[in-house]
């Protein structure tokens, strides 16, 4: 009984805290596994923790879920070397556009050293003093400015320079879907930029390109061929949505497995293409 009770008693103060958490350690990861993973964690140390002497909660917990996600960035399982093909972060499906670190922005971040990560999410994203984000991570507040300003030179160019109507973002969606499966290709060459890129996410588990394809006449090559299988195999639409922040779709290929397309839009063209096809990424959507 008093296990019980001591859970019950942790998680009263924890359980409200949850979804903020995640927020944190999903951007961090960019898995959802592993985010909720961080979270359970800083969850099983909360009930060993002296809750009464604890006089900010959700900091001591956003401490505790940044420093979980730092030892796994650092680790070496966390490793993304051996990865087979492009690597995309897991894809978060919303109804809205309210995603703060989209998609783009979070191939940036992977790009940044992890404490470098750390100090541009904490302070920029969620609005953390340099005090704060220096007692969360083990360095001074100048450290962090740096790190910080660093981060910043880094993703700049990642950051959305366009904003798309949330209409317009999912009328381009399902013009998207409905030209490249059904052959279109006049249709499709008409929304996308000359510099368009793709980028496929297949983990080696499903067919994908093994390297990003830059360029309007590479990347109607592809979907040119795609939509000969689209046309033999079929393809449905589940539902149009945003995808970490960006207007896309969710589908149901031929093999069964679900599979997110996610638009980068600028001035109404299509700069960037990101397909999610790994199903271990796409498990939380069934």
């Amino acid at each position: 009984m008093a296990d019980a009770a001591v859970y019950g008693d942790a998680a009263a103060s924890f359980d409200p805290l949850r979804p903020r958490l995640l927020r944190v350690a999903y951007r961090m990861l960019g898995s959802v596994a592993d985010a909720e993973d961080a979270v359970q964690e800083a969850f099983i140390r909360w009930m060993g923790a002296d809750r009464a002497e604890v006089r900010e909660p959700e900091a001591f917990l956003r401490r505790t879920v940044t420093r979980l996600c730092l030892d796994q960035l650092k680790s070496a399982r966390h490793n993304r070397e051996t990865y087979v093909g492009p690597w995309l972060p897991d894809p978060i499906v919303e109804e809205e556009e309210g995603e703060d670190v989209t998609l783009p922005l979070m191939l940036a971040l992977e790009r940044l050293s992890p404490l470098e990560r750390a100090a541009f999410l904490l302070h920029d994203v969620f609005g953390q003093g340099f005090d704060e984000v220096a007692a969360t991570i083990g360095r001074d507040p100048a450290a962090c400015r740096q790190l910080a300003a660093r981060a910043r030179v880094h993703v700049r160019e990642a950051r959305p320079r366009f904003h798309v109507e949330k209409e317009r973002g999912l009328e381009i969606a399902t013009a998207f879907f409905a030209a490249s499966r059904s052959g279109d290709m006049a249709g499709l060459g008409a929304m996308l930029a000359a510099d368009v890129s793709l980028h496929a996410d297949g983990g080696g588990k499903r067919p994908a390109a093994a390297a990003p394809i830059f360029g309007f006449n590479l990347v109607m090559k592809v979907q040119k061929s795609l939509a000969v299988l689209f046309g033999k195999h079929g393809s449905e639409l589940v539902r149009t949505c945003f995808v970490n922040g960006l207007p896309g779709f969710v589908t149901r290929e031929a093999d069964g497995e679900l599979q997110t397309t996610a638009l980068d839009i600028e001035d109404g063209k299509v700069v960037a293409i990101y397909v999610m096809r790994n199903p271990d990424k796409l498990r939380h959507l069934h």
